[in-house]
């Protein structure tokens, strides 16, 4: 049975791991008497009965499904939707509903081998191609042409001189990128580059074996019940689930396949990829190299292979090429990284105390606490030792102590966790009652409650969110403010993913039923239920909607549980009675006026503003121009705003004072010396670029602190229109 404190987003790390929620056993002794193929079929068999009875929609997998099987393996391998062309869907597709029989009674898989020998053959025609235009190395980039990135539902090329137009144009943007990242490379130096990328990839594609091609295919399968259920090859289940302790070796972060692009999802705090400074969400990997050697490309390339690639011993070194977001202007751009476990001291939540001059003079002193997950260091059901929640007392202790007079929770960057750790930590700001429910595959309901009745911290609060806040972060802000107890700040909702997932192992099911295998199966990670709120309202999907939003760069349509292809619904269970504090509805509308007239006149905001603007359209449109001036005089207005956002908000932080508290220092008495007003990159991010770079990724960073200054002044408001305007004390409303 899955622990509680292992319901979590199941985040996955490059890097060793141990599987979440599984107690560690041997290997799985393989049966003698079974062969690859047979091993093959009866896992097929297994995983589609399995999902067709525990996943939480209980949906056999019929003609429909099937049909969505195939969309799902196509886009797998396709997805720019580039490569097969109509004529290869129509005559590979074959007939869903006999595919569906074939799948369940004899786990036929003859179909997932013949697309991929047509996706090889496909992939060495683009190669070849691709080639013949490198060696001629004639790209003109003075036209009003342009490269359309985002074909999510583009229609397959028709023929063959469809398909080249499009290869054409995507190479041609390959090389535009290359020519925006160096200005001092030739053209036969990018040709030279692009040509030795694409053949790695092909020979890369072509080495890969029948039990790798079986994974892509059961994964493309437990796709179409719901987005976050998974199959796991046997190499992932060693390597890529994660205890939640984060004592992993790697690089830090979560890795999704966007498109058929491997794009970062979460940086994972105290990783090297988070210390670094030089990656960000959204950015997108297109090739890896072992220190300096020559770079892989993995465009196409499935995810665990390019996992394969990036991880390493502790102490080795990564570079990754990236792109930014798509849609954004930025050039490629190279990141060395030194591969390390994530640290435990930069995991862990940390509070900013800081004085800010008040207008009739002395000073306002808030909080700032940032917790990057729902972390927990062991324990059991029975006797848990703690984790998030435990160092945040300490924090709130500390708070108390220094006389803040408002705080802000950051959870704009933590994707999750525990949810012992989430149940435990909202109790701090509340006195007693329910904090999430959960409903299993059975539509029975259980209610958490919180296990505290006293409060740590009673004051001003405001939960500052954003799209990549996700799971138990989801159940915390929706919880405080079903209760009124916190205003929510930040974009316009959270990421939407109020599912439960466990996983199961294969093997020991295999070994009970007598099925033969002669290697590890694998796992099978299944959905097997929803969170709601107290009020009964799932954070499934819509997630967590803010009182007060506030531009971001983060709050884009293609980030969220939206995005994903076939999502649980929203949906709503009978509330649970909980007594409401109401400390927010009655200042909500003034909080969003004041702050918005605030905005109007701050030239940051404005800034940020345009640049968010221009990403929208740009990613409305799915396209970018491939004239090189334009993009040119793109990057130079993104750069010229960043800069004059991080003015702004230097200058904006020079007048404060700011003390940095950890869980070492809550419990000494007085306030450390004061934080430097100059930033320093973090130690450990030696392997990373030059001063140019990271002075680059400081700028862009810096629209992060406006957004945090702006909740501060929110919160500000808050506190003056609370002493002003309290209202009479009344007895706690009780919900139906």
């Amino acid at each position: 049975m899955l622990k509680r404190s292992h319901l979590s987003l199941f985040t996955v790390l490059v890097g060793a791991a141990v599987v979440a929620g599984v107690v560690a056993r041997p290997r799985p002794r393989a049966h003698s008497a079974a062969d690859h193929g047979t091993t093959d079929a009866n896992t097929t068999r297994l995983v589609a009965s399995l999902l067709a009875r525990s996943q939480f929609a209980h949906h056999p997998l019929d003609e429909q499904l099937a049909s969505k099987l195939v969309t799902r393996y196509l886009e797998a391998l396709d997805g720019a939707r580039s490569l097969f062309l109509q004529s290869d869907v129509a005559e590979l597709t074959g007939h869903p509903r006999e595919l569906a029989r074939a799948t369940t009674e004899a786990g036929d898989t003859r179909l997932a081998q013949a697309i991929f020998r047509r996706y090889l053959e496909r992939l060495d025609q683009q190669v070849t191609f691709d080639t013949e235009l490198l060696h001629a190395a004639q790209f003109d980039f003075t036209g009003h042409d342009v490269f359309t990135f985002e074909r999510k539902n583009a229609p397959r090329p028709r023929d063959l001189t469809e398909a080249h137009a499009l290869w054409r144009q995507s190479l041609r943007s390959e090389v535009l990128d290359e020519r925006l990242s160096d200005e001092k490379q030739t053209t036969a130096a990018i040709a030279a580059k692009l040509l030795r990328r694409h053949q790695q990839r092909q020979s890369f594609m072509h080495g890969l074996h029948n039990d790798d091609i079986l994974a892509i295919y059961l994964d493309s399968l437990a796709h179409v019940y719901d987005p976050h259920s998974d199959y796991l090859g046997h190499e992932e289940m060693q390597s890529f689930a994660i205890e939640m302790n984060l004592s992993v070796a790697g690089i830090g972060a979560a890795l999704v396949s966007k498109d058929g692009t491997c794009t970062i999802h979460e940086l994972i705090a105290g990783g090297p990829a988070a210390r670094s400074g030089l990656l960000k969400p959204g950015d997108r990997i297109t090739a890896v190299a072992q220190d300096r050697g020559t770079p892989v490309d993995v465009s196409e390339m499935p995810l665990t292979r390019i996992v394969q690639l990036i991880r390493g011993p502790k102490g080795s070194v990564v570079t990754l090429t990236l792109l930014p977001p798509a849609g954004s202007p930025g050039a490629p751009r190279t990141v060395r990284l030194v591969r390390d476990e994530v640290k435990l001291e930069d995991q862990q939540a940390k509070m900013r105390i800081i004085d800010v001059p008040a207008p009739a003079g002395g000073h306002l002193r808030w909080a700032v606490v940032d917790l990057p997950s729902f972390y927990t260091d062991g324990g059991s059901d029975q006797k848990p030792t703690g984790g998030a929640s435990r160092d945040l007392a300490k924090l709130l202790e500390k708070a108390r102590a220094e006389s803040v007079q408002g705080m802000v929770l950051d959870l704009r960057h933590n994707g999750g966790g525990s949810l012992d750790e989430a149940i435990r930590l909202t109790g701090l700001f509340l006195a007693s009652g329910p904090i999430v429910e959960t409903r299993d595959p059975k539509n029975e309901i259980q209610v958490n409650n919180d296990p505290d009745p006293g409060v740590a911290y009673d004051g001003p609060l405001v939960v500052l969110t954003s799209r990549f806040s996700a799971s138990a972060s989801e159940i915390a802000a929706g919880a405080l403010q079903d209760y009124g107890r916190a205003l929510i700040v930040g974009d316009s909702s959270t990421f939407g993913k109020g599912t439960v997932q466990t996983i199961f192992p294969l093997a020991p099911i295999m070994d009970e039923a007598k099925l033969a295998y002669a290697y590890d199966p694998g796992g099978l990670k299944i959905t097997i239920g929803k969170f709601y709120r107290p009020s009964g309202a799932s954070t499934e999907l819509r997630g967590v909607a803010s009182d007060v939003v506030l531009p971001s760069k983060s709050d884009l349509a293609r980030i969220g549980e939206a995005e994903l292809e076939d999502p649980l619904p929203w949906d709503t269970i009978a509330p649970v009675p909980y007594q409401q504090v109401n400390r927010v509805a009655a200042y909500r509308a003034a909080l969003a006026e004041r702050s918005s007239r605030r905005m109007a006149g701050n030239r940051a905001f404005s800034n940020l503003r345009q640049e968010v603007a221009t990403l929208k359209e740009r990613l409305a449109s799915g396209r970018m121009t491939l004239n090189e001036a334009e993009r040119r005089r793109e990057l130079a207005t993104t750069k010229q705003l960043d800069q004059e956002i991080a003015h702004d908000v230097r200058a904006a932080n020079a007048e404060r004072t700011t003390y940095v508290i950890t869980t070492k220092n809550a419990s000494r008495a007085g306030l450390p010396a004061p934080e430097s007003a100059t930033v320093k990159r973090h130690p450990d991010a030696g392997a990373g670029g030059d001063a140019e770079s990271d002075q680059e990724s400081a700028d862009s960073a810096a629209a992060d602190d406006l957004v945090l200054n702006e909740s501060l002044a929110i919160l500000s408001d808050y506190v003056q229109l609370r002493q002003v305007n309290a209202p009479a004390k009344t007895s706690p409303a009780k919900t139906r």
